[in-house]
């Protein structure tokens, strides 16, 4: 998940900036904020000083807070596509249709906890707050593929009815129920009575977790 303390996906920090350059040094103290401390540690203020400029001199480049956080969260996200896809690139490509429709189904759940396990702040960052009333997040939200998290699911569950997995009555919608379980141990992990619960412990609760959402789709 993690390349050098950096998740895939996501740039290393810089601790100083070119010239011309300010915005992406700000998104990355920005990322490290809240890889910290989640999303409320995304503060204009202390990016700007950990980048070493003057708090004005942000503004030509976030107006606020809540643009610097929203662009921390297309990044968060995007980070979280990159680690799907990561676990997609590694799979067998000659197994049998429906084999390889479950693979991709299993690779997505499994990288979703992963991430969450690995980068808890940026997690929460991506997941966990709302853009409500905030627009649209734009492409950068988005893995190599061009395809976000949410996105690559639903192709996933799209193979599993073209295999003849899943009955085409019941695909609508159903990338809702996988992500809401999925998810739901996620935060059981990282915020709840799971939490110190050992990486191996996990991966076996998600993988049986997962076997139940294929069962129900």
């Amino acid at each position: 998940m993690k390349l050098n303390n950096v998740p895939a996906g996501l740039p290393a920090a810089r601790s100083t900036y070119r010239h011309g350059d300010l915005r992406r040094a700000l998104l990355d103290a920005g990322i490290e904020l809240a890889r910290d401390g989640g999303p409320d540690a995304v503060v204009l203020r202390e990016a700007t000083r950990r980048v070493g400029v003057v708090p004005n001199a942000a503004y030509r480049h976030f107006g606020s807070r809540q643009e610097l956080l929203l662009a921390v969260r297309e990044a968060a996200l995007s980070a979280a596509a990159s680690a799907m896809e990561k676990e997609l690139a590694v799979l067998p490509c000659d197994q049998p249709p429906a084999d390889f429709a479950r693979a991709q189904v299993r690779a997505i759940g499994t990288a979703y906890l992963r991430f969450a396990q690995a980068e808890p702040g940026l997690f929460r960052t991506a997941f966990v707050i709302s853009d409500e009333g905030n627009g649209e997040l734009g492409p950068a939200r988005a893995g190599a593929s061009g395809l976000d998290s949410f996105q690559l699911l639903s192709a996933a569950i799209d193979r599993l009815v073209e295999a003849g997995v899943l009955d085409p009555a019941r695909r609508p919608d159903a990338e809702y129920f996988a992500w809401s379980a999925v998810h739901g141990l996620a935060l059981l992990v990282i915020d709840g009575p799971l939490r110190g619960t050992d990486a191996a412990a996990v991966h076996s609760l998600g993988q049986r977790l997962i076997d139940m959402v294929e069962r129900g789709l």
